[in-house]
């Protein structure tokens, strides 16, 4: 099978984990960003600020010039202005929605008269877009409208082979997961690998028949009631493993004590 040409938007951890992941599948990743990728990731970059057409214009150019074919487009772009939409200033709103939006539709925009037959568009959403979190108004708005225009390309180019899906993360961190993987089932923050791969295996032949779907890579977090974590009764329910082995609590007794701290 000939290597797949892929344009990655966004040089952040997840996007260089996106293009580690593509360049191990034996596929050449092509970066589009508007700060340098760290080296030996990608097989070309291009400086550009995708939120003004022309440059998206000039960047998707210069890639599919240098790349093999377009066969992956990966959006993972984004800024997280913190503030609620009382404090949102107009800048703040701004960046969000052309770093997470605008920019995304640019180059979008660029690719799909080049994409191949077959080709597949991959956008790295958030759950924050059905999720809330304090503070994220301009954020969740962006990430919103992004599973938007995703689905539409679903829809208006599935019939020409193009299929187009988002994956969801929650948080994501290179370090330790910290008290924040206390509200995680499975105990942990993502990592920048958990997303790649989940994008990996969108755009790849497994997922063939996928089309249009927000995919969480949350650990689970957009499952769990908030409660699950948040009352000692509920919490003393959960199964763990006694002496290596996954086993319910010993007896009710030590539930009810640890219920009652």
């Amino acid at each position: 099978m000939s290597p797949r040409g892929v344009i990655v938007l966004g040089s952040s951890p997840i996007g260089t984990a996106i293009g580690e992941g593509f360049a191990e599948t034996g596929d050449v990743p092509y970066c589009i960003a508007r700060d340098r990728p760290p080296p030996d990731v990608f097989a070309g970059w291009s400086e550009a600020d995708c939120a003004q057409p022309d440059a998206a214009r000039g960047a998707v150019r210069e890639a599919v010039a240098s790349l093999p074919s377009l066969d992956v487009l990966v959006l993972a772009a984004a800024s997280m202005p913190v503030a609620s939409a009382a404090e949102t200033s107009d800048e703040q709103w701004d960046q969000a929605i052309r770093d997470s939006l605008t920019s995304a539709f640019n180059v979008v925009r660029e690719c799909l008269p080049r994409l191949t037959q077959g080709g597949s568009i991959v956008a790295v959403g958030s759950t924050n877009s059905f999720l809330s979190a304090p503070g994220l108004a301009a954020y969740a708005a962006a990430k919103a409208g992004l599973d938007g225009l995703i689905r539409q390309v679903a829809l208006d180019y599935g019939r020409l082979g193009i299929r187009a899906n988002v994956v969801a993360p929650a948080l994501v961190s290179n370090g330790e997961s910290g008290p924040a993987a206390e509200g995680y089932p499975l105990g942990r923050v993502g990592h920048p690998r958990d997303v790649a791969s989940a994008v990996v295996f969108l755009a790849s032949a497994s997922a063939s028949f996928i089309t249009g779907v927000t995919v969480p890579v949350d650990g689970g977090l957009s499952i769990a009631s908030p409660a699950a974590y948040l009352s000692p009764r509920l919490r003393a329910r959960f199964p763990r493993r006694r002496g290596g082995r996954l086993g319910e609590w010993e007896d009710r007794n030590e539930a009810d004590e640890e219920a009652s701290r």
